[in-house]
């Protein structure tokens, strides 16, 4: 009975915080979406942009990603069509983007910001000129909220995406 009341008391109120699920799943759906991108570079040879702006992540063919068709479609049809999603991606469910839920941070360092997988699979920063890559060795970008946190890692060398 001591050990119930004690689980009762520490471990179910945690279970059940909304923002510890949102948290992990948002970190499963980045790390899927930049594995896939780099998987999509080397599939269609071409180079697949990856946007962070610090609420969201987005997948492109080119750096501005202005027209629709510069935007990477979701393998499944539509992204999660959640409301952060809906306000951060133009109100379309057929791009690769979602966006960080309510509660959960979202901390991705300036150097990168904005880059992109080459052919290879190679990871450059979204000026850079190939060979030359100014792509940080690792770049680490940081999900936290409900006491859940991860932190997503790129290297620069491979673009082997891993936690």
């Amino acid at each position: 009975m001591v050990l119930a009341g004690i689980i009762a008391a520490f471990a179910v109120p945690r279970f059940f915080q909304q923002n510890t699920f949102d948290a992990r799943s948002f970190t499963d759906q980045n790390l899927s979406m930049l594995r896939y991108g780099q998987k999509l570079a080397i599939a269609q040879n071409r180079p697949v942009f990856v946007l962070l702006n610090g609420s969201s992540i987005a997948l492109c063919f080119k750096a501005s990603c202005a027209a629709a068709a510069d935007r990477v479609l979701p393998p499944a049809g539509a992204n999660s069509g959640g409301k952060a999603t809906l306000n951060a991606c133009g109100k379309s469910t057929a791009w690769l983007c979602e966006a960080a839920p309510a509660g959960i941070t979202y901390a991705v360092p300036a150097a990168g910001a904005a880059f992109y997988f080459n052919a290879l699979g190679r990871p450059f920063a979204a000026g850079d000129n190939e060979p030359v890559s100014t792509f940080p060795a690792r770049l680490n970008i940081g999900i936290s909220g409900g006491g859940f946190a991860r932190s997503i890692v790129v290297e620069g060398e491979t673009g082997y995406v891993h936690l």
